[in-house]
């Protein structure tokens, strides 16, 4: 069985798709890492005025976030974050689907040059389409440098066995697979890492969702990406966003070449 201890402590490529996402989902390790070099695929920007509308206008809303991940680097002491969208401003967020090839584009050079002793990314469960894109891209780069994925679960909805939508899951995989390994956080790391969560002012109080003291990753499963994540209604779908689970699987598909 692999080993979270050996895997992801070394150089470590943590591919997420949002400011925030890191300090969340991988807060804690991210001490223990030798070298964590932190990747965030998107602008954290939506179109929609509902998110950035307080700031008035997505162009100061963007550089908030940028400084909010500025500041949670500075906390977590490691290098700063790189924001793929400032090389292709195609990289918005909640559009990470329609643009991986983009994405893949900034990300295959990368990790020629970083050559990451693993990767560290996000589950495909449907929670929000720049997570599952954040996935597929993973698990091109592992199969194609021949590195080591390892994921994490942020939030879903539904019951990927019974195909029925439900209450929202946090910080649980949808199905487990029988490699979940926690992690095991010091009070010092559990410490620096909710110093890492509040350097995110603009998220308000929806950090607070999350358990800080819970960090579960596994060796990243093997999906059927041309496929929806499961036979429910994703969170994503549920929420009413402008895409739906079989837009988002096609483009999938679409950028791994694999026929309908």
């Amino acid at each position: 069985m692999a080993d979270w201890k050996t895997e992801l402590t070394g150089r470590v490529l943590v591919l997420v798709a949002h400011a925030d996402d890191e300090s969340v989902a991988y807060g804690a390790l991210m001490q223990k890492m030798r070298e964590a070099v932190v990747v965030i695929a998107t602008d954290n920007c939506p179109r929609d005025e509902y998110f950035w509308g307080q700031y008035g206008s997505r162009e100061v809303y963007r550089g908030i976030r940028r400084e909010e991940v500025r500041r949670a680097m500075q906390v977590a002491g490691v290098g700063a974050a790189l924001l793929l969208a400032d090389e292709d401003e195609r990289l918005e967020d909640q559009r990470l689907f329609l643009n991986l090839d983009a994405a893949w584009a900034l990300l295959e050079p990368l990790v020629e040059r970083v050559r990451p002793e693993a990767i560290a990314t996000l589950a495909y469960e449907g929670g929000h389409p720049d997570h599952d894109s954040c996935s597929v891209l993973a698990s091109r780069l592992g199969a194609q440098f021949g590195v080591p994925v390892w994921e994490t679960a942020v939030y879903s909805r539904g019951d990927s066995l019974a195909g029925v939508a439900g209450e929202i899951r946090v910080q649980r995989f949808l199905c487990e697979s029988g490699e979940e390994a926690a992690v095991e956080i010091s009070e010092t790391e559990l410490e620096r890492k909710r110093a890492m969560c509040a350097a995110y002012v603009s998220q308000g109080d929806f950090l607070q969702t999350f358990d800080a003291r819970r960090e579960v990753v596994r060796p990243q499963i093997k999906y059927d990406y041309s496929r929806a994540p499961h036979t429910g209604r994703t969170n994503y779908e549920q929420w009413q966003w402008w895409m739906s689970a079989h837009e988002v699987s096609a483009k999938f598909a679409e950028f791994l070449g694999v026929q309908g």
